[in-house]
């Protein structure tokens, strides 16, 4: 789900950092709010979990990968925004350490992967935890779906409006052969995100941890 540097046109990049900057800001705010003795091993230890699931990358055609994220199970414990604030900061470090994703994609990647998928878990969880037991794994499940909607969206956007006479200058695919490729391996690699949500879920449940 990384994006790479080069797939992105600049004006995505920018427009992708404007928006991210301030929730950033928020976010941290946010988080400080939730850390304290306990919470803080417990974040650091979810964000680790994250950053190793995110390292095991399936292809999708075009350059970008599928993966677990993890964010979900982050949001449901301690709120939305350490969510996105943690995998953030877990993507920051696997673009400048290990080029996993692009530092010019780098906003793009954690407004899909942290705050879209962070806060659509979340609420979907708030809905449906006094219906269903099985509310964490829906809740991880239509999370990282929503995030790969968002990336094949911005993927796929890239040729309709950045070509050199028809011949796209960053992503080369269109937008329905993107989503298509995006929604299908993620429809796969969902139930990974739910079964991780609903452990870590019940695992938490089980200790007391539940904020």
């Amino acid at each position: 789900m990384h994006i790479p540097d080069g797939y992105i046109s600049p004006t995505t990049a920018v427009v992708s950092y404007l928006v991210a900057i301030p929730l950033w800001m928020y976010g941290f705010k946010k988080l400080k709010e939730k850390l304290n003795e306990e919470t803080l091993p417990i974040i650091a230890a979810l964000s680790a979990l994250s950053f190793v699931i995110m390292m095991f990358n399936i292809p999708v055609p075009g350059g970008t990968t599928a993966h677990a994220v993890g964010a979900v199970a982050i949001a449901i414990l301690f709120g939305p925004w350490v969510a996105f604030v943690s995998v953030s900061l877990v993507l920051l470090i696997q673009a400048v350490v290990f080029g996993d994703g692009g530092i010019s994609a780098f906003a793009i990647n954690s407004l899909a992967m942290g705050f879209v998928g962070g806060f659509v878990g979340y609420y979907v969880f708030s809905l449906l935890k006094d219906k269903t037991k099985y509310a964490p794994f829906i809740a991880g499940y239509l999370g990282i779906l929503a995030s790969a909607i968002v990336i094949g969206f911005v993927l796929g956007i890239q040729p309709l409006f950045w070509s050199d006479n028809g011949k796209p200058l960053y992503f080369p695919f269109d937008l329905k052969t993107t989503l298509i490729a995006m929604i299908g391996v993620h429809l796969i690699i969902g139930i990974a995100e739910g079964i991780l949500t609903q452990i870590v879920y019940k695992i938490a449940e089980s200790k007391g941890v539940l904020v």
